[in-house]
Formats: structure tokens, sequence, C-alpha cells
């Protein structure tokens, strides 16, 4: 049984309560890594094969596996016209499968405005040749790590990030630099990483309209 389904703790028929001072709101999802190595097999080939991936559990129904990009082969999915919209998680992207003599009209999706799921990779301060970079002032708000300030790096705009202030929670973060794929040339052990749907950086704060100047300083709403 999912967190999510029938009398989970996510759930809509849910009997249960979490022993928090505050209301949760009243759909909630959670996400988790799978921790485990996971593949898809479709017209007797392997057509996903991946050990990133994230389970999704969603009120009302079962847990539904998402893979990276770079986990799904290559001319596998084909992108079709047809999209939706999430109540959550906004628009939805369907593809045909083809694999072999075998395809399935929209047996594959993406969500495609979602933020904060793909992961990010961080370079420590004293690794970083700082006079490459150039403060700009423009900031955002993460729920999860505070205020974040951006850099240019010659002509590319806001290039770089790092959180001078970070949460106390997560004040490891504060010595740490991260570069935008997107950008400039981003390498991890050899290989060069892409920007995928999902890693775009809006500026929003918990409740999603906070501005960068509304937040305390140092603490939480």
């Amino acid at each position: 049984m999912g967190l999510a389904w029938q009398q989970g703790p996510l759930a809509p028929g849910a009997i249960g309560r979490f022993l928090v001072p505050d209301p949760l709101p009243a759909r909630l999802l959670y996400a988790e890594p799978l921790r485990r190595r996971m593949r898809v097999k479709f017209g007797g080939m392997w057509i996903a094969d991946s050990e990133d991936v994230t389970l999704l559990h969603e009120p009302g129904r079962y847990p539904v596996a998402y893979f990276p990009v770079g986990g799904i082969s290559a001319d596998v999915l084909e992108f079709s016209d047809y999209t939706t919209r999430h109540e959550d998680l906004g628009a939805t992207s369907w593809y045909t499968v083809r694999a072999g003599s075998q395809n399935k009209h929209r047996a594959a999706w993406q969500h495609t405005e979602l933020h904060g799921f793909a992961p990010r990779w961080y370079v420590p301060r004293a690794d970083v040749e700082e006079q490459a970079l150039t403060i700009v002032d423009f900031e955002t708000f993460c729920p999860y790590k505070g205020v974040c300030s951006y850099y240019d790096i010659g002509d590319k705009s806001r290039a770089a990030w790092s959180y001078l202030n970070a949460w106390p929670e997560v004040g490891a973060v504060v010595g740490f630099i991260s570069f935008e794929p997107g950008e400039v040339e981003v390498s991890l052990d050899g290989k060069r990483m892409r920007i995928e749907p999902g890693q775009s950086v809006v500026p929003h704060g918990i409740d999603r309209n906070l501005r960068p100047d509304e937040v305390p300083s140092g603490g939480r709403l």
C-alpha cells in the first residue's frame, strides 16, 4: 500500500494524523529516492535503466516511479502534441513509446514545469576562481535553503549561484557554488552535464508569493 492510497497517511481517506503543531495542506505530495536499480522492458528491449529513480506518492494514486532523462534509451520516446495539466505539478507532456515492432500511445509523460527535483552539483568555494565571477543584483528564494545570490561569468548571465546565508539546518552549503550547465560547460566524471526539464530556477517563497526581500535574514517564517 502506498503512502497516498486508501488509508495511507497522505491519502484522502487517512484515518490518522501527523503529530505536528501546524495543519498540513489539503493535498500533500511525497517524493523519495527509490534506492535501488529499476529497469523497464518494452517490445523485447530494455528501454529505461537507472539507479536514480524518484518515487512519487500522490493522494488517491499508487506510487509512480520517475526516471531521469539520461536513464531512458535514445529514440524510444516520440513527442506528441497531447498535453495535460497536473493540479500540483503543472504542464505535462505525453509521449508515444516505440521499441522494436511495438508502440504505445501516451505511455510516458513528463512534468515540464517542475522545480527542485533534478539534482544540482556544488563546488567548494576554495576550488573556484572567484575573480571569474561577478555578483549581480538578482536573488531568488528557496524554501529549503534560503536566499540565493547569482553571478555572471563573462558574458554568461547568472551562470553560477550560491547561498551566502543559508538556513542553519543546511549551513554547509554556504561554502559552495553551483554552475548552470545551460550557460557554461559543466562536466562530471568526464561526462558533460545537460540541463533537464525541471532544473530552471523560479523565484518563490514558502507560499510561492514571497519576494526575497520579504524573507527574514537567517531565519524561517
